[in-house]
């Protein structure tokens, strides 16, 4: 064939499939025939390139002359495919997209050049990839065309389509190619140079407007008091993305270097079934895109997953297949705390860029709340074990006597303390409290407790347990003083040594109050300790009150203190009744006077005779 005859013929295949667009437009519901057309005249148009090779070939050689050559051909190639009115996708034998034409840009909503050097089959409907890489593989190793049935997903739209499969020979490529004809069947083809939706002013503006609600439900979500009381922060986020921003959630925090999966959110509709709990056990160590993100440090987007393998394996393949994965991302939470991981499904408008940059705000948001409830918790045991260090949980039974305690904490860390225990010859308590609020109080409060109980063991005087203890607080250098008063119980006496602590009370069985000497200077001032010391005899009947500071200071609106003029005229009011009702009975009129408001943790201890 002559180089006019050539130029002839390939007139009139455009011309040939100029009506087969015609046809197309025509009869959509009969598209059949038009793609057995198209595919006869992609044989024609395949044959006309093989005779003008050889026609070129022919040619005289001459300066440039092969370039010429390879020129004309490009350019006849061009032509033809261009020219189709069907989606034609030229793929290599690893089904990695290498050409498309203008009419797959327009049926697939991409702009020209998105899917070169992405993987085709991505595209293809989950359930029929595996019989397209039978059908690629076919066509490449016989050469004999294949025809199938399936559906094509990309940037939320799918088609139905039947695509057929073709063996080219490229000039200048050195592996064979096939052409894939995708002809869409029930689908109505936008218009052409229709403006997609996503591309408007107006969607982009909502779409930054929805990232910022995400923004500001996720710090209110994170922000809120129970996300540090309890461990919900990660749930909540989860299912909160879950809800808005994807198909599947997956959350992998770090623990001792190594990553695990904490939380896994799966589609609304999705049974709670094996898939499910495979990604549940699916380890993290096993993620390309896990490492990749908590070694970099930032996220990763992909817009269409072209490596199925990134999430792991289970037992039915790669994650990312069974769960119908068409685009990933993910970000770090917190500085290397864990990873955030998002899927969507084909049928889902991809992740971008724009995306990307939220979601790694909201990495950043969840792992400043995951660590400051980590903190909190670690602060809030420290406090109980605190709290329990300088408060038992239960009082023991004294031989002769009942006793009862109320303990009200304040408004930080308790630095007040109470204590019933075993001295030799008989029972001891001891009531009192560092000078001070917060953790550094009630650690010398725990001290100065302790102390008085372990040597109470081998000393008969309260008075010089004080001093003991005093020595020891002034020689620990804590800058801290105490007020504490100690009682050793045998029989009917009680023998109160007193180191700047209020007196105690005796409620006598008339209802009659009166108040012990107190006296003596804190503990921790001075290497010689000042300490007040009597002897009190409690007879059956009667009850001896000791009480906190946080008690008698106690304001109402007014500004005016609690007392101890009001305390005894309640004390008054409970003659003959239980400790344990005297206590409650002080507690229930300090809470009445003071409107509910505590500042200073509040202890009442009673002692009754029996």
């Amino acid at each position: 064939m002559t180089m006019p005859d050539l130029e002839h013929a390939l007139d009139a295949l455009a011309g040939r499939v100029s009506s087969l667009r015609e046809a197309r437009t025509a009869y959509p519901g009969d598209l059949a025939p038009t793609l057995d057309a198209a595919l006869a005249e992609l044989d024609t148009a395949v044959e006309l390139l093989a005779e003008a090779r050889e026609e070129l070939r022919k040619a005289p050689k001459r300066a440039g002359g092969k370039k010429d050559g390879t020129q004309r051909e490009l350019k006849l190639l061009r032509q033809v495919f261009r020219a189709f009115p069907v989606p034609v996708i030229v793929i290599d034998g690893g089904g990695v997209v290498r050409r498309i034409n203008p009419e797959t840009s327009r049926v697939l909503g991409s702009p020209d050049g998105y899917l070169v050097g992405r993987s085709f089959p991505l595209l293809v409907d989950v359930s029929r990839r595996a019989a397209f890489r039978s059908h690629l593989t076919s066509v490449l190793q016989t050469g004999q065309p294949s025809a199938f049935e399936t559906r094509l997903a990309h940037q939320g739209r799918t088609h139905t389509v039947q695509i057929a499969l073709t063996r080219l020979t490229m000039p200048g490529e050195p592996q064979q190619m096939v052409a894939a004809v995708a002809l869409p069947t029930e689908v109505q083809l936008p218009e052409p140079g229709g403006w997609r939706p996503e591309q408007t002013d107006g969607a982009l503006l909502l779409a930054s407007a929805r990232r910022q609600d995400l923004l500001a439900k996720m710090a209110a979500l994170l922000l809120d008091e129970e996300a540090l009381l309890r461990p919900v922060s990660l749930p909540r986020a989860t299912r909160l993305l879950g809800a808005e921003w994807a198909d599947w959630v997956i959350a992998d925090m770090v623990r001792g270097g190594v990553p695990y999966r904490s939380a896994v959110v799966a589609p609304k509709n999705h049974p709670l079934g094996d898939l499910v709990r495979q990604v549940e056990s699916a380890a993290p160590a096993g993620s390309q895109v896990v490492l990749q993100v908590l070694e970099r440090g930032s996220g990763v987007v992909q817009e269409m997953v072209d490596d199925e393998s990134l999430l792991g394996f289970c037992a039915e393949g790669p994650l990312l297949t069974v769960m119908g994965a068409g685009s990933l991302l993910s970000v770090p939470i917190g500085r290397s705390d864990g990873v955030l991981t998002l899927v969507r499904g084909h049928d889902k408008p991809p992740y971008t860029l724009a995306d990307l940059a939220v979601m790694q705000e909201v990495g950043m948001q969840l792992g400043l709340a995951v660590r400051a409830q980590t903190s909190f918790q670690s602060r809030s045991r420290a406090a109980d074990a605190l709290s329990a260090s300088v408060a038992p949980r239960n009082l023991p039974d004294v031989p002769g006597y009942e006793a009862a305690a109320v303990y009200s904490p304040g408004s930080s860390v308790g630095a007040e303390f109470y204590d019933v225990f075993p001295v030799s010859g008989g029972w001891g308590f001891a009531l009192g409290g560092a000078a001070g609020k917060g953790e550094e109080a009630a650690s010398v409060s725990a001290m100065v407790r302790g102390g008085l109980r372990v040597l109470s063991v081998w000393e008969t005087d309260p008075a010089l347990v004080m001093r003991k203890v005093n020595e020891a607080l002034v020689t620990q250098g804590t800058g801290m003083f105490v007020m504490a008063a100690v009682g050793f119980v045998k029989g009917r006496e009680i023998r109160l040594s007193s180191a700047g602590h209020h007196p105690a009370a005796l409620l006598q069985s008339d209802g009659g109050v009166r108040f012990a000497a107190g006296g003596g200077v804190p503990l921790g001032i001075a290497l010689e300790a000042e300490t007040g010391a009597e002897t009190l005899t409690v007879g059956v009947g009667e009850t001896l009150v000791l009480y906190s500071e946080g008690l008698v200071s106690s304001r109402n609106e007014r500004g005016e203190p609690y007392g101890e003029e009001r305390l005894a005229d309640v004390l008054t009011r409970c003659a003959g009744q239980s400790p344990s009702t005297v206590v409650k009975a002080v507690e229930a009129d300090r809470h009445a006077f003071s409107g509910g408001q505590v500042w200073d943790e509040i202890v009442v201890f009673a002692l009754r005779g029996v």
